[in-house]
């Protein structure tokens, strides 16, 4: 299977322009035809499935580099894998706990505005307030 960028984009969801930046990261090695458009083999085309998805889960260019190694590698240990994994895990709990705190804090000065013609604005109050700490 041989496919041109636009037939690979079509097929994996990511953007040309994206799969142009993974080749310039060395992520893909695509090859190159007589008239030096990119030839994209059907492993290519499964590490880019491979990392559209790891990124659509949030992991980093890093991770994914890392990750996509360990995909290529059949002596891996899959507690390295394991291990890039549980990190993430732990960064998007902490994003999680950090968007649940702007919710409440959020909530609460909708609740607090009244929303009507008087300048009083309890939501600019509290966006204009200090920190506290």
């Amino acid at each position: 299977m041989n496919l041109n960028i636009g037939e690979v984009s079509k097929r994996t969801g990511l953007r040309a322009k994206t799969i142009r930046y993974y080749e310039d990261i060395g992520l893909v090695t695509p090859l190159r035809d007589t008239n030096d458009y990119r030839v994209f083999r059907e492993s290519d085309f499964h590490k880019l499935t491979f990392l559209g998805r790891a990124r659509a889960l949030g992991f980093t260019i890093g991770d994914c580099r890392a990750l996509l190694a360990l995909y290529e590698d059949d002596s891996r240990a899959s507690a390295e894998v394991k291990e890039i994994t549980n990190k993430h895990l732990e960064e998007i709990e902490a994003k999680i706990v950090d968007l649940q705190a702007m919710h409440e804090t959020l909530t609460h000065l909708a609740e607090e505005c009244a929303g009507d013609h008087r300048p009083d604005c309890p939501i600019l109050r509290g966006l204009s307030a200090e920190r506290d700490t």
